[in-house]
């Protein structure tokens, strides 16, 4: 009974296993936002890329994730009322809450085209608009939904209805296709342009706009009979339109574009945004506020009609090749330009420090809390040794790029790079020894076990190792052509690389002889970390997450919120851990990433909660004296960690949640003899 329960609270996620990961930087998070909007001046929601779905209940000052159920691209999101809301994006799906966005259920569309666009026109009747001139509709709020023949193939990326019946879209080379039966049929209308438009909107029966390439802005006085171009200003593609009233609109775009009119569209004048990320949308909740996001997680609001603009986003979206930590809560992250960050809060907030360099950097490591080292291109090595305040050039002797770094001790480390560089230093990078390898293959991780022996990886499959600190390097047959990324070694004999094409190799004989595991990924893997002989962690492109707890017999794939380019891991215990990545990302997890249906499967506790559905506490229950020390975390239903609370010998043990809001919740009991997961209903 435990296991069914398990698999029915986890089904609203996945077969395998649910995600702990969360945003560090940016904040809220880091993903391309397509679509916002709001129910009233203070709720809103945002939707984009990789499922994405966060809300604020506050205007915009705090965004909690919200659970889609889905890791594809959401385009447009919409409510109908305070609760009930839709959502969708690529492959056809559409999602829809009636608990504001509480939980999102998956509703049956009928189409794999990718949807661009959602519209309702009461608490019942919707249409939809995308690829292929895929226009669906429903009359019984999204319960079914109607194929509709909206007489063309282009593809369509926006609809609006000005009344029950009467509707338009918008798509490709500038179509324009209207209805005034609901739908039953569609007229293609002459827009005058042949560039594609991306928004319509309407400010009353007659009067509508779109907008699109190349700083499109058309208007129409009659219902669509006829379209006029309006001059923007601006050459810059434009992505969305929203009026106020009927004299009054905005339009965003590429490079940070936002334009207004306050005379009913005839001008147009160009606000300053304050960015140059691209703005894919603009809502309105008043005629003071309006809402814009678009790329890398950009939030950008305004009180004042337009004048000023305040970015509710927030950290760098440069690239970070590397995360390192120090403890527990110091830590540090370099890459792009030069870039370096640092926490010591665990990684809640991340503060710039000043490299020195303008090179990329891509490997951290650090030999005590104040000592460390980064290296980069051409051949850069920076230290620093007061714990990243300050950092000075070291000299490497080297042009090429350094991609990784490792000390075996205060005064003895090791850098590895392209053209088969090794480069050594004994006195703490004063001096750096150029070094023999043997091969002209870039190599990309270097990792040694003792003083003396170390492994190299790299181009096509290449593999060195050393028994003599590096005065000495041999080619070890590594099975594999693929790229190999990164090497890690849980003891003397035991060690892992990973790489191009999924690939994941394991030797437990010191390098003689390498076996492939199957990670059941074709996306290349960055980077690998074990915490233990058991369990690690591989990170790489297109947002792969994998994580084994048997040593590489088997790796779960787990979703970290996010498609993007993935770098680098680093645990500092066996629960807590960073991940970093393309466009400023940093991920990090308090619960060891996922939990999994293999990590739930061995307990043999049985345990019970009540009330359940509860309000202000929770009981926890094992029908005695639960035994030794037991941890209980709560998570929300995407996975985000709660609470956690510690009991000793304690049955019942009480938990005050008078502090979570109203919802579904899973509940971990962790004692030495398993783990048990259980479903929390909070009302």
């Amino acid at each position: 009974m435990r296991t069914a329960l398990f698999i029915l609270c986890f089904s609203l996620h996945s077969a395998l296993a649910f995600s702990q990961w969360t945003w560090q930087n940016p904040l809220p998070q880091g993903n391309f936002l397509s679509s916002v909007y709001f129910t009233d001046i203070n709720t809103g929601y945002a939707a984009g890329q990789a499922g994405t779905i966060i809300k604020t209940s506050d205007s915009g000052t705090a965004w909690t994730f919200l659970s889609s159920g889905t890791s594809g691209w959401l385009y447009s999101v919409c409510f109908t009322d305070a609760n009930t809301g839709y959502a969708a994006g690529d492959d056809g799906v559409i999602l829809k809450t009636t608990d504001a966005g509480v939980s999102w259920n998956t509703l049956p569309g009928g189409t794999s085209n990718s949807i661009k666009s959602v519209f309702f026109t009461d608490l019942n009747t919707g249409y939809t608009a995308g690829s292929g001139g895929t226009i669906l509709k429903t009359s019984n709020g999204g319960q079914s939904w109607t194929l509709l023949n909206s007489g063309t193939t282009r593809d369509l990326s926006s609809v609006y209805f000005t009344g029950m019946n009467t509707g338009f879209a918008v798509g490709a080379s500038g179509t324009v296709i209207k209805t005034t039966d609901g739908g039953t049929s569609w007229t293609a209308l002459s827009s005058g342009i042949t560039l594609a438009l991306t928004s319509v909107c309407f400010t009353n029966s007659n009067t509508g706009f779109a907008v699109g390439d190349y700083g499109t802005i058309i208007i129409t006085n009659n219902a669509g009979a006829s379209w006029s171009v309006v001059p923007g200003g601006t050459t810059n593609y434009l992505a969305s339109v929203c009026f106020t009233d009927a004299s009054t609109g905005y339009i965003t775009g590429d490079e940070g574009t936002i334009l207004k009119t306050t005379d009913g569209g005839s001008n147009w004048t160009t606000l300053v945004s304050g960015t140059t990320n691209y703005l894919a949308t603009v809502c309105c909740p008043s005629a003071n506020t309006c809402y814009s996001a678009g790329d890398l997680g950009t939030i950008l609001k305004t009180t004042d009609q337009g004048t000023d603009w305040t970015a509710l986003s927030s950290g760098t979206t440069s690239y970070l090749a590397a995360v390192y930590f120090t403890d527990a809560v110091t830590g540090y992250t370099t890459g792009e330009a030069g870039t370096m960050l640092k926490t010591i809060d665990g990684g809640t907030t991340w503060t710039p420090l000043s490299s020195g360099t303008s090179w990329d950097l891509f490997s951290l490591c650090f030999t005590d809390a104040n000592t460390g080292y980064a290296s980069g291109y051409n051949g850069t090595l920076i230290k620093t040794s007061d714990a990243g305040t300050s950092w000075t050039p070291l000299e490497s002797g080297k042009t090429y790029a350094l991609w990784s770094l490792f000390f075996t001790s205060p005064s003895t480390g090791f850098a590895v790079g392209e053209n088969g560089t090794i480069v050594k230093t004994i006195n703490a990078g004063a001096v750096w020894t150029s070094l023999q390898s043997r091969t002209a293959h870039a190599l990309y991780s270097v990792y040694f076990t003792n003083s003396n022996t170390g492994y190299a990886v790299g181009d096509s499959g290449t593999i060195l190792k050393t028994i003599t600190g590096g005065t000495t390097w041999a080619a070890l047959s590594a099975g594999t052509t693929q790229d190999l990324n990164s090497i890690v070694f849980t003891n003397d004999s035991t060690g892992y690389a990973v790489g191009g094409n999924g690939t994941i190799l394991t030797t437990i004989n010191r390098g003689q002889t390498w076996t492939p595991l199957s990670s059941g990924t074709a996306q290349p893997l960055n980077s690998v970390f074990f915490t233990d002989a058991d369990r690690g962690y591989a990170v790489g492109d297109n947002g792969t997450i994998l994580k084994t707890i048997d040593g590489g017999s088997s790796w779960v794939s787990e979703s970290g919120g996010t498609d993007y380019y993935l770098s680098s891991v680093f645990f500092t215990d066996a629960r807590t851990g960073h991940i970093t990545g393309d466009w400023g990302t940093i991920l990090s997890t308090a619960d060891g990433g996922i939990v999994s249906v293999k990590e739930i499967a061995s307990t043999s506790s049985e345990f019970l909660i009540f009330p359940n559905p509860a309000g202000s506490k929770i009981c926890i229950t094992g029908g005695g004296k639960i035994p030794g020390e037991t941890a209980v975390s709560i998570f929300s239903i995407n996975g985000k960690q709660m609470m956690q609370c510690d009991f000793h010998d304690q049955d019942p043990a009480e938990i005050n949640v008078s502090s979570l809001a109203k919802g579904i919740y899973l509940v971990k009991i962790q004692t030495r003899s398993g783990t048990d997961v259980k479903k929390l209903i909070i009302q």
